[in-house]
């Protein structure tokens, strides 16, 4: 299937094959409901968004200690040498990570704005010292880079039936969409991190604060007021998700059963959060296997249903590399 996808896309560079079917890889193993739902794009896009992901999850595995032992400075040393090799990367001067390699490629084929990964490596810079957000407008801050330029950065290879700018609110809403949805079913872990990504007006709101998520976290007990403010978090994600939902109908038809794939998926996440009584500071609740099954067919369905009917013209190809990498890069 690698090499299927590869072909479609006109990956021919031996290195650069490598580089992209590193990132398929980190996709398939730890974005599950993500690369299901990106199996349901059309063949010719899947790389792109495998590097996207890729890229995105390297740099998060640094922030969080690639091995759990790197101290904050060696951190800190991790994300600047990426942050160098994606400059480098981005000017077509190759890069040494293989999730630079594809995802600098990536960027070229379809035009990606660099300002939308110098914001994301902003706010993964961030993480490292930033523990905590005392206002949803704060945390908004912070999802911009870490969330809502993932969506910005799809869209170009998602295509759309609009102008991009019109798409464009909500594809990042759909990215901060997703992000708070991992951030109210990971509390548990981030707090073991020694971060909290719920606004602090929020948690205050229903008299929660650190010390008291810690004492359930430690105990393994519930409160009803931590109850009442995870309720109150579920709540404001599903506001997210209706600003983004307008936005799935401007992508292209052939695009369209991926990011309504993921769209379900992800949204029921927080149905199984509620259904598994907001017990987040003590397992991760999951969709189950034969729920994700079911939605990844009725995607199947909808992609029967986009195909070009025979006879119109085909859709739009992403261009070329403007630049194809030298020789030594390539053997980099």
């Amino acid at each position: 299937m690698t090499r299927r996808e590869l072909d479609a896309a006109g990956v021919t560079d031996p290195a650069l094959r490598a580089a992209y079917t590193r990132c398929r890889e980190l996709n398939a193993r730890h974005g599950r409901t993500y690369f299901l739902a990106t199996r349901l794009l059309p063949v010719e896009r899947r790389s792109a968004v495998h590097a996207l992901y890729g890229f995105a999850r390297w740099a998060d595995d640094i922030v969080d200690g690639l091995d759990r032992r790197e101290t904050p400075a060696e951190r800190d040393r991790l994300l600047k040498l990426l942050e160098d090799d994606l400059a480098c990367g981005l000017r077509g001067r190759g890069g040494d990570e293989p999730v630079v390699r594809a995802v600098a490629d990536t960027a070229e084929r379809y035009a990606i704005d660099p300002v939308l990964f110098a914001d994301f490596m902003a706010s993964m810079r961030s993480d490292l010292t930033v523990t905590d957000y005392p206002a949803y407008e704060d945390l908004r801050g912070y999802m911009h880079g870490s969330a809502a330029v993932i969506g910005l950065q799809m869209l170009p290879v998602l295509g759309t039936v609009t102008s991009r700018e019109e798409a464009a609110p909500h594809a990042a809403a759909l990215g901060v969409a997703f992000q708070l949805t991992n951030f109210l079913r990971d509390v548990g872990e981030d707090l073991d991190r020694g971060r909290i990504y719920l606004p602090g007006d929020l948690l205050a709101a229903h008299g929660v604060d650190r010390a008291l998520l810690e004492w359930s976290r430690r105990t393994g007990r519930d409160d009803p007021r931590i109850r009442a403010a995870l309720v109150a978090a579920a709540e404001l994600t599903r506001g997210v998700y209706r600003e983004a939902e307008p936005g799935i109908a401007m992508l292209e038809p052939r695009t369209r059963p991926c990011i309504r794939t993921a769209f379900v998926l992800y949204g029921g996440i927080l149905d199984a959060i509620a259904a598994d009584g907001y017990a987040v500071l003590h397992r991760r609740s999951v969709v189950p296997r034969r729920r994700r099954a079911a939605v990844a067919a009725g995607g199947l369905a909808r992609i029967l249903a986009a195909r070009v009917p025979r006879g119109s013209a085909p859709p739009p190809r992403p261009r070329p590399p403007v630049r194809q990498p030298a020789p030594e890069e390539g053997a980099r």
